[in-house]
């Protein structure tokens, strides 16, 4: 009995499927490249920090342009693009913040501008004003930047014991700008879109 033949796919017949409409791949990146980038809105507000990857496909795709470049580049057969350090979204989205910016060490270090408010002098570490074992909260209008030495003198005494007093109360930060800071190094290029102090550290 002969053996069937073997099914060929023929002009008629579907080949195999392709996507003719797959997302941009961006082109390969350079050994060194920007490992994070400042994502604003189309109204120059802060939204939120995105990988450089992520911010060369969009702005590949054209939702996005590129505000500020670093030195390096990515390259493909066709493209050759800066990668970017700061990309602006051309529509608008509309985010749902949280009601107050989360509270941590970098956050509280970036409203005191990484310095004592006790001395002056570089800060190291954070301070509850009212002495936690006195019953003070772990809040923003409690906890300030402080030196290692103010730190250590002050213990758990009170500011009136000690006859200090501070330059002006802690307060709670607002803006879109904090809410992305309180989790992160500042990147020396996104002041100009922060707001952030000169004196915070990359």
């Amino acid at each position: 009995m002969p053996r069937p033949a073997s099914r060929s796919v023929s002009a008629g017949q579907p080949g195999p499927r392709r996507d003719h409409h797959s997302h941009p791949v961006p082109p390969a990146a350079a050994r060194v490249t920007t490992a994070a980038t400042l994502l604003l809105n189309a109204t120059y507000e802060p939204l939120c920090v995105v990988s450089s990857r992520r911010a060369i496909v969009l702005v590949l795709a054209e939702k996005a342009v590129s505000v500020d470049a670093a030195a390096e580049e990515v390259h493909s057969e066709s493209v050759t693009l800066p990668v970017p350090v700061v990309v602006r979204l051309t529509r608008y989205v509309r985010v749902p913040y949280p009601a107050q910016v989360p509270l941590s060490r970098r956050a509280v270090f970036t409203r005191d501008s990484s310095t004592c408010v006790y001395c002056g002098s570089s800060a190291t570490s954070i301070d509850h004003v009212v002495p936690r074992s006195r019953g003070g909260t772990h809040t923003w209008d409690n906890v300030v930047a402080a030196c290692r030495r103010c730190n250590h003198t002050k213990a758990d005494r009170s500011l009136a014991e000690l006859g200090w007093k501070l330059p002006h109360p802690p307060h709670t930060p607002s803006g879109a700008a904090w809410r992305l800071l309180g989790a992160r190094t500042v990147d020396p290029r996104w002041r100009e879109w922060l707001g952030v102090p000169e004196s915070v550290s990359a």
